[in-house]
């Protein structure tokens, strides 16, 4: 094939692909506009037996809320989930990616990489990959393994907190449950994702469809390699946000008027971020799940966007705070 007819193949192939990804976008949108809607609706019903406009239910919410109380509990939890997740990230590339590799070099980038965030998570990520190529001579694909290995890891981990905060409090559970069967629906989750775990690092260790060639991808290097410790350590690694989240999101619906318990949250929380890990714009699947669990105050779904956009800002803060360092990581010479 001459390099014109691979060019014009690339071409059509990407206008084939065109329609399809526009067609994902609308539907996220339009699904996240119904989302927004239903939000809505619960919202100005509990305004109307207050005899209010939304408007004036979410101000007086707002309004009685603490804010300086709230500051002193999200700044010093945003600073220490920063710390951790730049900790267990460190590990993971250690690990697969550049045994030498210090903490000290990780945490600029990871910072950086929240701004970029902002604009789409895939960009963050790259800009890793990005670094590891640069410094470490790492291939692009390895790296992005890493990444991949740590998503899963991160869902993993919000199945299995959640599991144990629906065994301990199932009865909040079953309480929850006015508008879906939640209960069942959680129960499925937690079959489907802890029977499928076993079967996943068999394949990866090459002791079941031996004949296989998917797990040979770069693409899958520190799935390849991770064994079942290196799992669990990952998870213990990480394990010290998702208990903090539990704490702060309790302490803070308080400030906001909003009487929680810890088993709520514990139960609860972790299904509400793999909501928010959906592809809808604004989180917008984890904005009507507060609605859904909590239908005594539909404005928690308002108080999870200030939450929401107040911790990715101010990682964003972080970010911009070690910008010249990680600039001069990604854009120096290679080191010999």
């Amino acid at each position: 094939m001459t390099e014109s007819e691979e060019a014009g193949t690339g071409l059509t192939s990407k206008q084939q692909r065109q329609p399809g990804s526009m067609i994902f976008r609308i539907m996220t949108w339009l699904l996240a506009a119904g989302c927004f809607y239903l939000v809505y609706n619960r919202t100005e019903a509990a305004a109307h037996r207050e005899g209010q406009t939304v408007i004036e239910y979410l101000v007086v919410f707002f309004k009685d809320a603490d804010w300086t109380l709230w500051l002193l509990v999200m700044i010093p939890y945003s600073v220490f989930f920063f710390l951790v997740d730049s900790h267990a990230t460190w590990r993971v590339i250690k690990w697969f990616n550049a045994p030498k590799i210090r903490l000290f070099n990780i945490l600029p980038i990871r910072a950086s990489a929240y701004i970029l965030s902002l604009v789409n998570e895939q960009v963050g990520k790259g800009a890793m990959s990005l670094y590891l190529l640069k410094r470490h001579k790492v291939p692009g694909w390895q790296a992005l393994s890493s990444m991949i290995l740590i998503g899963m890891v991160e869902i993993y981990q919000l199945l299995l907190f959640s599991f144990i905060g629906v065994m301990i409090y199932y009865d909040l559970v079953v309480q929850a449950s006015t508008s879906i069967p939640l209960p069942q629906i959680l129960l499925s989750v937690y079959s489907f994702a802890f029977l499928y775990f076993p079967l996943h690092l068999l394949y990866f260790r090459g002791r079941i469809f031996p004949g296989s060639t998917l797990r040979e991808k770069p693409l899958l290097h520190a799935l390849r390699q991770a064994k079942l410790l290196d799992y669990v350590l990952i998870v213990l690694f990480k394990a010290p946000n998702m208990i903090g989240a539990v704490i702060v999101y309790t302490l803070a619906l308080d400030l906001f008027g909003v009487e929680v318990l810890f088993g709520q949250m514990l139960a609860f929380l972790p299904v509400i971020f793999l909501a928010a890990a959906l592809p809808l714009p604004f989180h917008a699947g984890a904005l009507l799940l507060w609605t859904v669990l909590f239908p005594e105050f539909p404005e928690v779904g308002v108080f999870s966007l200030v939450m929401h956009t107040f911790f990715v800002l101010f990682n964003a803060v972080i970010g911009v705070l070690f910008l010249p360092k990680a600039n001069k990581e990604l854009f120096i010479d290679s080191p010999d």
